[in-house]
């Protein structure tokens, strides 16, 4: 199983598939845009960012949203939110069915969704996934004084309720950190110890943990476990055996991998992955 990558290394290997990026210097024709997607393997987009929020949602695949705080991954029914204005990758490893919303500033005015820093993954329940659907396949120049615009009212005010979900991988400010983390992407199975990685970015182990906890909002431990964790969604999501996604994420045993998964999503993978 392949280990998380950083973005410019992701970005070299997936160049030829990159994706087209809409232009539209005239702003949103209303006040969402909804955009529909199938993406092969290895899709990808340059960094970018746009003066309209976006929701990026996975109806099947797992899209992954790379920024300079972190990564956010979506597999099925989850979606990740990119504020107005936020410099992002998006990238998908294996084929995936993308629908995106881009949302005027102005639609948003008074939500919760404009409270949010950076970047989010939300879990999409069974309504905001039919809202989403339904606005897909509206026009883009819909009326929005008349039923489809009270429809697509209807889902930002769904869109305001959504829970956050665990599936983010933030990164640390300081360099030293950020070059354990690259390294830990690299080979998330490296054994080194606290004390040993202390030394090896110019740290004590003390500092280490001290500054990463304070910076991640995890200890070193629970970040690596999700980066093995994270990593393990797009083999699960591309239907490989349990068991073998177990062993590539380093752990001894598939009930052990399932029950630390469970730990950390609140899932199993198999209702993770669970075709609605």
């Amino acid at each position: 199983m392949p280990p998380a990558t950083s973005p410019a290394a992701t970005r070299t290997r997936r160049q030829p598939r990159q994706r087209a990026l809409p232009t539209l210097k005239d702003g949103l024709p209303r006040p969402v845009l909804a955009r529909v997607e199938s993406l092969p393997a290895g899709s990808w987009t340059g960094e970018h960012s746009h003066p309209w929020a976006q929701l990026s949602y996975a109806v099947e695949g797992v899209l992954q949203v790379h920024t300079a705080t972190g990564q956010f991954m979506a597999p099925p029914e989850r979606a990740i939110w990119v504020p107005a204005d936020l410099p992002h990758e998006v990238l998908t490893a294996g084929p995936a069915e993308m629908r995106s919303l881009y949302i005027d500033a102005a639609a948003l005015q008074g939500s919760p969704l404009t409270q949010a820093q950076g970047c989010r993954v939300l879990d999409i329940p069974i309504l905001a996934r039919e809202l989403i659907l339904a606005v897909c396949a509206l026009p883009p120049d819909y009326d929005e004084h008349g039923a489809p615009g009270r429809l697509v009212g209807v889902l930002l005010d769904q869109l305001a309720q959504l829970p956050t979900a665990a599936l983010d991988l933030p990164l640390p400010t300081d360099a030293r950190l950020l070059r354990l983390c690259e390294a830990l992407q690299a080979d998330p199975a490296d054994r080194r110890t606290l004390a040993e990685w202390g030394r090896e970015i110019g740290l004590t182990e003390r500092s280490m943990v001290r500054l990463f906890q304070q910076q991640t909002g995890l200890s070193v431990g629970a970040w690596r476990r999700r980066l093995r964790l994270l990593a393990a969604l797009g083999p699960l999501e591309g239907g490989e055996k349990v068991s073998s996604v177990a062993r590539g994420c380093g752990y001894a045993s598939a009930s052990a991998f399932i029950s630390a998964f469970c730990a950390e999503f609140g899932v199993t993978p198999a209702q993770m992955f669970a075709k609605r």
